[in-house]
Order: structure tokens, then sequence, then C-alpha cells
């Protein structure tokens, strides 16, 4: 059974038995301070297993795409070692939140694996919880191992610790016994000689897990304790990449057709062959899985960058560009020409790849550019610090500086060092790399108490779209401590006109005052779990009472402002541009705002002037607010509604809509855009390849933009002598500079040719080449016509100047053609090499080449290694 078969196979069964189907949600998640990616396919339904929203649906079904790089069996260094472990994987899902639990969710598991997808029910195996002896005592899951009784044989029921048998969604929340099914597939003689259950969480490649059914029945406490949860849930996952291994009767889950078509496309790329070599095999492994994480990420809105979620990725696509340029020999950017492959697997079941296609195979190429001029950076600066070394052991920290700061691979530079006769200290390198762990994880560390509920009441209504102040009583609240933000309260209203941070746009500021005039500020709000969650330093000292709740109206308002205009920026780049501009990101603050949006090249000052000047003209329109609440998705889309990028919406949306322009939004707006006043563009540029910037202004800013820019006109106009047209002044000024450079570059000519003569007479002769390394006092263009000059007189020229210009070191190389060929020279390779000297780099044609740094001190010692190249 193929892959596109299983999936279906398996959303139908469910779908049989009263489930509805839900979309996976993006990889990438927004909204949730807790994780940068979607790692099981819980995470979407944590608002109803926490109980602070009630779902429509009892029963869903879903294949989740999800992202895991760390945690047990999921170091993002082991995966391709193996066969069954990956980075981005898909799990298939059925829930129960508060329906049925133990016996259908086993006797349903069971019937799907050996009735309808005809596994060998002999090779399968299951595990319930075995109880615990720690603080919480918990007794076996006779419970599921009645229901098993039933369907398996005894020995095939084994008893698994808490480790592999009790799941908990973290530190405090949901949590419950699981029961895991396994499969054995080894050969008949393997199970002949060891029995399956003894392999059981052994991690053997070969009997490995491919379904938990996790019954949640309890809920952790801060204080570590256990409570029994008032509705049980129910909340399984199973591995698809590892059904389709079972189904497909192959060994590993790379010959499945899910990863077999990139692995061909990877062998024909790089000219290899998987199946002969391990270690290649090993780079085809990552190369295959770390691709669909990286495009399945940009896919959802997250691009590579060096904070959070996209330092991830970056490190995901370095890690298998490495492994190409190490074991496959791909020194050219080859990855994104696996997209299309990709595409064409998975682009049914996720059609936001083929959607977004361009962009993703454009960022990946401009990352794998980018990342291999890093590696050759790298290999100088990693010759600047064996040069420095004293002995053969090379500095662990100075590794570690090479491989945090410049991204060069740790495991490369221990075996450059080896082929060098060098070895690195090991031991070193952990330990700066653990330091900085600790120094991270102190830093993100957050102690949460236990929820104090005041008040029962699960339905919060948001009013801020309406009211900017309301009386409020608190539901609960509980006291955070973190090392970044010391300790602060957290507290939720059963009603708030507090916008949480979401879509861009910042959450509210305000504050509560209680009725005897005390005031309690409100320093942030964000959504957790679909809850509006409000920050503040202290706690109220009457939590019983009423409170007026006001969010920061000034601030707000600039906020509305900048929202709207990020609108009608789109509109506006759509209209100038072309319709293949779509936004990509976005950042709504009170004082500025942020649009990210896909567009091939820079843009011009005359579309720059047209976008702006669209963008006022719609606020001088004064458009009014069209807005509705509530609307179909389908009747919102049909309207002409835009979905933005990476964004998951529900059944039913809002709509903002400002003359032509309509999008689905759950942001803040002004009432009219003559409301927002001016909007002026700051900056315009690139993020990655096919995706702009432009940061903007709106309202007040503009005013102190125009403000400022009027002073610094004063400035100019002092300095120029209050003259009465200061462009006409600085053209003047440009003019005679010109003519200054102009004689200066004359100067110099008539110095270099003083100074030919008198080279030319020092040359000397070494094993019948003309050659002169020495040191000179000339600009890079000065060298090189004097080289070219000297070169016109003489043959078999071979010459190295060096040269101290503002504090930075040049060299330049010159080779006669004639030497380039008969004695195999090369000027660029040669730069290279004594660039290190002066700790630069450069290159250039074989007969001539330049290099830089920024150590002239090492002019000297470059110069004298010259001389070498002859010998």
């Amino acid at each position: 059974m193929n892959s596109k078969d299983t999936r279906t196979q398996f959303l139908n069964f469910f779908k049989g038995k009263e489930h509805k189907i839900v979309s996976s949600a993006p990889m990438v998640i927004k909204d949730d301070p807790t994780l940068l990616f979607t790692n099981a396919g819980m995470n979407q339904f944590k608002e109803y297993f926490l109980g602070i929203s009630q779902t429509k649906n009892s029963r869903v079904v879903d294949t989740q795409k999800c992202l895991r790089v760390s945690g047990k069996h999921n170091d993002l260094e082991e995966v391709g070692k193996d066969t069954y472990h990956h980075t981005m994987f898909e799990m298939l899902g059925n829930w129960s939140f508060g329906d049925y639990f133990k016996e259908e969710a086993i006797t349903w598991a069971w019937e799907l694996l050996t009735d309808v997808l005809k596994i060998d029910k002999d090779s399968l195996y299951v595990s319930v919880f075995e109880g615990s002896n720690d603080a919480d005592q918990l007794e076996m899951d006779n419970e599921a191992f009645e229901l098993w009784k039933k369907i398996v044989p005894v020995d095939r029921i084994i008893k698994g610790n808490k480790k592999d048998n009790f799941w908990e969604m973290g530190d405090q929340g949901p949590c419950g016994p699981c029961s895991e099914i396994h499969v054995d597939i080894r050969s008949k003689e393997d199970k002949a000689k060891v029995s399956g259950a003894s392999l059981v969480n052994q991690d053997h490649p070969q009997v490995v897990e491919i379904w938990n059914l996790v019954f949640m029945q309890y809920n952790r406490k801060a204080d570590g304790s256990l409570e029994s949860l008032p509705a049980k849930h129910v909340d399984t996952g199973m591995g698809f990449e590892r059904l389709c291994m079972v189904l497909q009767g192959v060994q590993s889950n790379y010959d499945t057709d899910i990863f077999t078509p990139l692995i061909r496309e990877i062998e024909v790329i790089t000219n290899s062959e998987y199946g002969k070599n391990e270690e290649n095999d090993i780079a085809i492994r990552v190369i295959s899985d770390h691709i669909r994480a990286v495009a399945f990420s940009i896919a959802d809105g997250q691009l590579p960058s060096n904070t959070g979620a996209g330092y991830v990725i970056r490190r995901i696509l370095r890690r298998a560009v490495r492994y190409g340029f190490t074991f496959l020999n791909t020194k050219e950017p080859f990855m994104f020409r696996l997209v299309n492959v990709l595409t064409t697997s998975l682009g049914e079941a996720y059609p936001e790849l083929k959607e977004q296609k361009q962009l993703i195979e454009n960022v990946i190429k401009e990352e794998e550019n980018s990342f291999l001029k890093t590696l050759d950076q790298g290999l100088v600066l990693l010759d600047t610090i064996i040069k420095n070394t004293k002995g053969k052991t090379v500095n662990g920290g100075k590794a570690f500086e090479l491989y945090d700061t410049f991204g060069f691979p740790i495991d490369l530079t221990a075996l450059i060092l080896s082929e060098k006769g060098y070895q690195l200290d090991v031991a070193g390198f952990d330990e700066a790399m653990q330091k900085q762990k600790n120094r991270s994880k102190s830093a993100s560390v957050v102690s949460k108490q236990d929820w104090e509920i005041l008040l029962d009441d699960n339905e919060q209504e948001f009013v801020g779209y309406d009211m900017l102040d309301v009386e409020v009583k608190i539901t609960k609240y509980r006291k955070i401590v973190s090392k970044k933000d010391g300790t602060q309260f957290q507290l939720v209203f059963n009603l708030t006109p507090f916008y949480a941070e979401g879509g861009g746009q910042v959450g509210d500021k305000g504050y509560l005052e209680d009725a005897h005039g005390d005031v309690i500020y409100i320093i942030d709000t964000k959504k957790e779990n679909n809850e509006i969650i409000h920050f503040a330093k202290n706690l109220p000292k009457h939590l019983g009472e009423s409170f007026k709740a006001v969010v920061d109206k000034k601030q707000r308002s600039r906020t509305d402002a900048n929202h709207t205009a990020t609108h009608l920026l789109h509109q506006a780049l759509r209209e100038v541009l072309g319709k293949h501009v779509e936004q990509k990101g976005s950042s709504v603050h009170s004082k500025y705002l942020r649009f990210d949006f896909s567009h091939f090249s820079k843009m011009t000052a005359e579309e720059l002037r047209e976008v702006e000047s669209f963008v006022n003209a719609r606020i001088d329109g004064h458009l009014q607010l069209q807005e509705q609440r509530n609307v179909p998705m389908k009747v919102a889309i049909d309207d002409g509604a835009m979905a933005l990028f990476g964004e998951k919406y529900g059944d039913a949306v809002r709509t903002i809509r400002f003359g032509q322009s309509i999008e689905l939004c759950g942001g803040t707006h002004v009432k009219n855009t003559g409301d927002i006043w001016q909007f002026k563009i700051k900056s315009e540029g690139a993020v990655a390849a096919g995706i702009r910037r432009i940061e903007a202004i709106t309202g007040d800013a503009v005013k102190d933009f125009h403000l400022d820019n009027d002073m610094l006109l004063s400035k100019i106009k002092d300095v120029l002598g209050n003259c009465q047209d200061p462009v006409k002044s600085v053209f003047g000024l440009q003019e005679e500079n010109s003519n200054l450079k102009k004689q200066v570059t004359e100067l110099l000519k008539d110095k270099a040719k003083g100074l030919k003569g008198d080279l030319l007479s020092e040359l000397k002769e070494v094993n019948g080449v003309q050659f002169l390394a020495k040191k000179i006092d000339l600009d890079a263009s000065a060298i090189k016509d004097l080289s070219f000059e000297m070169g016109n007189q003489k043959d078999n020229l071979f010459l190295l100047f060096g040269s101290e210009q503002n504090g930075k070191a040049l060299l330049s190389c010159y080779i006669s053609k004639e030497l380039v060929a008969s004695k195999n020279l090369n000027a660029g390779t040669i730069v290279r090499e004594l660039g290190k000297y002066i700790q630069g780099g450069g290159g250039g044609q074989p007969f001539f080449a330049t290099a830089g740094g920024k150590n002239p001190s090492g002019i000297p010692e470059a110069l004298a290694k010259a001389e070498d190249y002859l010998k």
C-alpha cells in the first residue's frame, strides 16, 4: 500500500467512527510561548485538554506535520544515523475530548491495524503502564491490561515503566498512562532466535513503536502532585513513516515511497549511490530528512534566521549542506533542486508546498550559498587557529568560537585537523558548549505556580474591538518567575478589552483599578492555549472584587493606525508591483510597522514613491472601516478576502475592509483611514531570497520624522555657509572632490612610474623566474597598473607586493602567463594561502589576484613565504 492510500485509509477509518477530519495545524507555532514548533499531534488541541475551551466535536482525527530536534531519541545530530528517527514527521492521530476512553481506543486501534491494514497479528506487541513506587504511588493500568488480554496473548503484553508508559504534556498539565503498540518486522529466523518482547523499547531498528494510545486522566500540579481530571480524554499518535515501512514490507523508513523519490534525486545530483557506503548513506538520509523539515517550515512562514525558530531551521539546513559538502563532495547549492520532487510527492496532501514552491526554492538556494561562503571563510580562520597553536592539540574553546560565531561545523573542524596531523581538544569544546547551554537555559527557565481559581468561568470574552475600558473580575491568577523578567503575575479576566499579542500585532498595555483607588499596571497581554493572559508586576490586593480594566488608549490608537496601514500597504504593493506580491509576515507596534512580502527585486525609488502615494491617497480618502465578524470562511474568501501566509483559520472568520482592501484579520484597526494622518516608508530591503521588507511609520511618528529632517537640513545649510540651494552646493562639492581624486590618481601613477625602474633593478632570478616580493606604498589600483607595466617589460615574472592602506593589509600577486602554464602557478591560490598571514582572504585570476586582511603586521611574513612557490 502506498503512502497516499495509507493516509487516506487512516482518516476514513475514523471518519466511519464518527470522527471529524481536521486539517494539520502549521508546523510553526505563532501563539504559544511554550513551543517553537508543533512537536506532537495534540498541540493544536491543548486548550481542550486544559479545559479552557469547549470543542464543537468531541471526536476528531487528523494527520499532523511535526518537528522534533530535541528530547528522547530526537537529538538533531543523531538523525540520519539510524533508519527510523526524523526531524520532520507526520503523526496520525485520533482524539476523544471527554467522549470515549480506553475500551474504544484499544479496540479500534487493533481493528485498524489488523483487519483494515492487514498487519500480521503475530508481529505486534503491546505495552501497559506497570505503576510506580515513586511519590505518585500510581497503580498499574489494570483496565488497559484486561482490555488487551481479550485481544492478544498475555506474553505479548509488556508492562512498561513510567519513562515508557506514562505520558506528560510538560512539567505541569494533563497526563496519564499510555499503551504502546510495537511491531516486529525481523525475519522468521531472527524471531526464532530472540523474542520480540525482549527487544521492545530497546532501540532495535526492526522492533519499533508505531502507535501510542495516551489516556489522559490526571493533571500534574506545580508542586508535582497529581489530581484526577474532571473529564477523561484520549490522545493517540502513530508515526506515519514507520507505518508505511511496515505496510510496504521494507526494513527502513528511508526505503518507503515517502523518501525513495528524494533519495533517487540526491543520487542523480551528487553522482552517488545509496546502499554502497555507510558514510554516504548517512549523508543521503540526513539530506532527504532535512529538506522536508526546512521546506515545510518555510511553507508555514518560518524563514531561516539567527534567533528562535529561524535559528533551528538554519541549523537543520546547514547540517544537511555540511553532510553533502563533506561526504558527497557538493561544493555548489543543490538542496533547492529537491523541492520539486518533494512538492510532487506531498503537494496534494499539503497544498502549501505547491503554493510556496518558488519561495522555498529561492530561500534554500540563498541559504546554501551563504553557508558555503561561511565554510570557505571558516577554512581560512581554522588555518589561523592552527598557525597560532603550540603543539598538536587545538584549543577546544577556539574551536567552539569558530562553531558558535561563524557556524563552522565541529565535525568538519575535527576532520581537517586530523588530516593536518592535529587533534581537537574535545573536552574543551564540550565544556564551552555546556557553558553556553547553561547560560541559555538559565535565561529561559520560567517557574510557574498552579493557577489559583477565583471564579469558575471558562467562557472568557474579548470586548476590545468595541471598548477600551470595562468592569471585569479576575477568574484566576498564578505567579511566574524567570531570570529575564523576575517575578510577575499572570491574570485571567472573565472578559477583557486587552488585545493579546497575535497576528503580528503587539499586546495591549494599561491598568486595573479597584474601588479603593488602587492601580495595578498591565505590562503585556499574550495568548496561551487560546486564553488571554495579562501580565502584571504586582497582584491586586482585593482579588475577589470587581476592577475597571483600562487599555492605554494612546498606544492602542497608534497601533491601530499602523495595523490598518499594513493592510493599505499590502494593497498598494499588489497594485504597483503586481499580483504576485503576498504578505509573508508583519510586525505591528505603536511606534512603527514592519511588512514582509514576496517580490523578486529591490524596489526602485519611483516604486516606493508610488506605494507611499497610494497609501496616503487612501488615508486622505477617509475610508470607513467595514468589519464583519463570524463570517463563514468560504463566504469571506468568495467575497475577495485575502488569507495570509502561514495562518490557520477556523470555520468562522473576521474580515476587515477599507475600500477595495479586504483581509481576514483578528487585529485592531482605526475606524476611518483619516485617523492614520500620514504614512511614510523609512526603509526597504531584502530579508531572504524573494522576500523584501518595508519598515514604515504613521501619525505622530511621521510628524517627528519631518521635524528631524527639518533640523538636519538646517545643519547642512549651516555647514554649507547658509546657501540658498544646498542641493546645488553638494553637487558642486562632489564635482570638486571628483577632480581632486583624478589629480591624486595621476600623482600616484607618476609615483608608480618612478618606482618601476627601481623595482625592475631589484628583480632576482629564482629557478629561471624573475622574482620580487616587496612592500610598497601604493593603493590597489596603482599596484595593478604597476604590475602589468613591469610584466610588459619582463618575461617569466613573479611579483608579490604588499601594501598597508587605512590600517588594512593588501597583497597583490602577478605571474606572467607563460609561467602560469609552464610552472603550474596560480596567483588566486597563492594569495588565498598567503592571506592567512594578514588574517584575510581573496582570489582572482591565475595571472593576477589580490587578498585583503585586517592584520598589516603579517605582510612581511607573507612576503617572505612567496619565494617558496618557486622552489
